[in-house]
């Protein structure tokens, strides 16, 4: 079993990601393999799982709750692409609390390409997002922004 913190859950289509404790790329999860009610499941919540290869990456299966999500202040509904269903965003680094001249970390960049990838196009699959946000991240990295 792996431990992780969700990082993206959208409850209308029954899928988001984890991001393993153990580092590495992020995981796809989906509401069938969950052994609790979706609802319990948010931004922020930790989660134990079993890490399998699926049709399309690495893939969360046998997923049990840990620790329910934080209520963060300042975390709320933004507009999705959803016809009007709010998405809720993981709260990302306030770039004005970054040193100038530092760059984001992989990790923000990566999370930050995901939301955008996700409300932009909400008909990729997890597939589509890890392929596009890893080609992404690696362009940044070559460049030196993070």
């Amino acid at each position: 079993m792996v431990q992780g913190k969700v990082i993206r859950f959208d409850e209308v289509r029954g899928y988001g990601f984890v991001a393993p404790d153990t580092g590495g790329d992020d995981v796809f999860i989906h509401v069938n393999d969950l052994e609790f009610d979706k609802r319990h499941l948010a931004v922020g919540a930790v989660v134990d799982f079993t890490v399998e290869d699926g049709d399309r990456g690495l893939k969360a299966s046998t997923v049990t709750l840990v620790a329910p999500a934080p209520v963060l202040a300042g975390v709320g509904a933004s507009p999705g692409a959803l016809g009007g269903v709010p998405t809720f965003l993981p709260p990302l680094p306030d770039a004005a609390a970054r040193p100038a001249g530092e760059a984001p970390s992989e990790r923000e960049l990566a999370a930050e390409v995901t939301e955008v990838l996700l409300a932009g196009v909400p008909t990729l699959t997890a597939e589509q997002v890890l392929a596009a946000r890893g080609v992404f991240v690696a362009v940044a990295r070559s460049h030196g922004w993070v």
